[in-house]
């Protein structure tokens, strides 16, 4: 009887031990699977057990003991090293995780006041990394870091007749750090009062879309009001504005790259840069870093504007390089930017607006800028001339049959 009951306790052990033992072989413990399933066959059954005690330690052998003591010294000390390496690896996760978090939290460097607060977890952020070099993507963690400390909306002009200003000499503020072949994008989270922040990518046809927009009429950005006038093309004011346009990034309804932006600002302000850099890339393959930051006044909730970096990577700002304000505003439109509300100007203002416009373009009339790179001359309102490297630049006042003599063609963007 007593026997027996030894036996049930030695199979209740050994298939508890065979249960662990597969539970561990599942998860790849390999030395832990050897343990259980070893005291798994050392109790079937108890009687086995007590036989094999008896033939090891009471038994006058030479071998067996000698043998069985040194099989469970090797079990007990490969167990030991292998539950340490879990430790190990675990805090290595740990430690990694923390890193990326903290090269995660970037500060906004003034640029748009309250335009973004950054989560503490790592996967607040919107962030696509992509490529064989993980050391390029570091660059990303200095998205901020090397943006302006001095550009305020205080810097910038008042609106006059263009629908942008070169900032910084037209000198983007990207660092030698910045610099990567490295595809990703970069979402800043929206802050709290629903404001998107700045977005960041490295434009290159890994990222570009390779099918039509979806509808992205579910977001309704800060500010978002749907209004029309009979002035403004297309009739609505606002339009829902991708930060990083949609031909150059393939984002649709992403709330964080979807700002309220009147017809003037998506169609004359950034979409001239947009078909730029999209054209570059397509041509050439490379790289340009290009990152937009909406600028807002305060607590409003519509964005005075935004601003445009941009610079070619391969060939050092050689194909692409600008840094541009494009203003929020509509000709002929009040606009309330505290909270969107708007009107339509009265005749007054807008005879007064004609007015600059027709002076300002009479100004500029028989003047260039020439392209030494291009060997193109452009007006001064041509979209291409933001894009010009200043050391590329000449601004030129004359009869530019000089200019076409010396080798100058036109450009077909602003002399058709």
């Amino acid at each position: 009887m007593k026997e027996k009951g030894l036996k049930v306790i030695g199979w209740f052990f050994a298939v508890i031990f065979f249960f662990v033992g597969v539970d561990a072989l599942a998860q790849g413990e390999i030395v832990c699977f050897v343990l259980f399933a070893t005291l798994g066959t050392l109790t079937l059954p108890a009687c086995a057990v007590r036989n094999l005690w008896k033939v090891a330690f009471k038994e006058k052998s030479k071998l067996v003991k000698p043998v069985v003591l040194f099989v469970l010294f090797i079990v007990a000390t490969s167990t030991l090293p292998a539950v340490e390496k879990d430790k190990n690896a675990e805090n290595e996760n740990d430690d990694t995780y923390k890193t990326e978090v903290s090269n995660t939290r970037v500060q906004d460097a003034g640029i748009a006041d309250s335009s973004m607060e950054n989560k503490e977890e790592s996967n607040s952020t919107d962030e696509k990394l992509t490529g064989e070099n993980s050391t390029d993507v570091q660059s990303t963690a200095n998205i901020f870091q090397s943006q302006t400390e001095a550009v305020l909306l205080s810097d910038i002009p008042e609106y006059s007749d263009s629908p942008y200003i070169a900032v910084n000499q037209n000198i983007p503020f990207f660092t030698e750090n910045d610099n990567t072949t490295v595809a990703f994008e970069y979402y800043s989270d929206l802050d709290k009062l629903g404001r998107c922040g700045v977005a960041y990518a490295n434009i290159c046809k890994e990222i570009m879309p390779t099918e039509e927009r979806d509808k992205i009429g579910s977001i309704k950005p800060s500010a978002w009001q749907s209004v029309r006038y009979d002035n403004v093309e297309g009739a609505y004011l606002y339009n829902r504005c991708h930060l990083i346009g949609y031909q150059l990034a393939g984002e649709n309804a992403n709330e964080k790259n979807l700002m309220t932006g009147t017809r003037y600002l998506n169609i004359e302000g950034m979409l001239p840069f947009e078909n730029m850099v999209a054209d570059y890339v397509k041509e050439t393959d490379h790289h340009v870093l290009y990152r937009v930051t909406p600028i807002f006044d305060g607590d409003n909730l519509l964005a005075a504007g935004v601003l445009i970096e941009a610079k070619s990577v391969e060939d050092n700002g050689e194909g692409i390089l600008f840094n541009v304000f494009c203003y929020n505003v509509q000709p002929g439109i009040n606009i309330n930017y505290l909270n969107g509300d708007s009107s339509l100007a009265s005749d007054v203002e807008q005879s007064t607006q004609s007015i600059q416009q027709i002076e300002t373009q009479t100004a500029v009339t028989y003047s260039y800028v020439l392209n030494k790179n291009t060997k193109k001359y452009h007006r001064p309102d041509c979209p291409s001339v933001p894009a010009i490297s200043p050391k590329n630049r000449i601004d030129f006042d004359g009869d530019i049959n000089e200019m076409i003599q010396q080798g100058y063609v036109a450009c077909k963007r602003c002399n058709p």
